[in-house]
């Protein structure tokens, strides 16, 4: 019989855990809350919150919202989201995530600095990411966000560079992009970098490509929205082609199953645990 074995890193990271602990316990009060965006990128762990009665609204149903409570989520929010909520009497429970809140006071400092020159605040990240939009929303709206490489060659290199990173994105990808910057920019200007990628992110890329090449066969677990997902997800297939990505137990193909003698189950940092606890025993199940 196959070993099936559920990767010990994967699973919630500490921003995901605070926001989940903080809707949980509000709803154990009793009254009506409300989440602005889904709580993680994970459907299966919204709808086990919705069954609790946390309801996830839009950003047009927020404006229109009065004296109740809404949790920010820990990708964090612009300015004006707080802005609304004063105006409209809501009270914040805010879970933004520290890091990503040390980030946006960071780019809010830096684009709030009186100088003489001529900057481009420059934001490596996904555009219209819930955390980028409350990165841009520091700047009211004038940052930059490039999503790849390829996109830094469109910066304007006569001009002053302060580069920042989504707390999510690759390290690789960033330090690529850094170098290209160094190389292009004029002697005349100023650059400077700031790595914020998080840590407990980036440190799963070698965990998740040594837990993948130790098996046969690989389920990624994670929600199809989720940013870090996709990036962990690729890291799996370049040391195990066999890696496929799913967000339940109903999309395992079970052709798959046979003749593998070690079978793993990993996912991303928007992953609950007690989803690949379920994958898992669907998987024992079947074999």
């Amino acid at each position: 019989m196959a070993k099936v074995e559920i990767d010990e890193g994967s699973g919630f990271c500490f921003g995901v855990v605070t926001a989940i602990r903080k809707a949980e316990e509000e709803l154990a009060k009793g009254g009506t809350l409300y989440c602005l965006g889904d709580i993680v990128h994970n459907s299966r762990e919204v709808e086990r919150l919705k069954a609790m009665g946390l309801i996830t609204v839009n950003h047009e149903e927020f404006r229109r919202l009065h004296d109740t409570k809404v949790l920010l989520r820990a990708h964090g929010e612009p300015p004006e989201t707080y802005q609304t909520a004063k105006r409209n009497n809501i009270e914040i429970i805010d879970a933004t995530c520290p890091v990503v809140l040390r980030l946006q006071k960071k780019i809010k400092q830096e684009y709030t600095l009186e100088s003489n020159e001529e900057k481009q605040i420059v934001i490596y990240g996904k555009n219209g990411h819930a955390e980028v939009l409350g990165l841009v929303g520091q700047t009211t709206g004038k940052a930059i966000v490039i999503e790849k490489l390829e996109e830094a060659r469109l910066l304007d290199f006569s001009k002053s560079i302060r580069l920042y990173s989504q707390t999510t994105k690759s390290l690789d990808e960033f330090q690529k992009i850094v170098a290209y910057i160094k190389e292009h920019i004029s002697p005349e200007v100023t650059f400077e970098y700031y790595d914020t990628i998080c840590r407990q992110v980036a440190n799963r890329i070698p965990n998740i490509r040594k837990f993948a090449s130790s098996h046969d066969l690989i389920f990624f677990v994670s929600g199809k929205k989720s940013s870090n997902g996709k990036i962990l997800f690729n890291e799996c297939r370049k040391v195990n082609p066999n890696s496929h990505l799913i967000d339940s137990a109903q999309e395992i193909d079970n052709r798959l199953l046979a003749g593998a003698e070690s079978i793993g189950i990993c996912g991303a940092t928007s992953t609950p645990k007690w989803l690949m606890e379920e994958i898992s025993e669907a998987i024992k199940s079947r074999i």
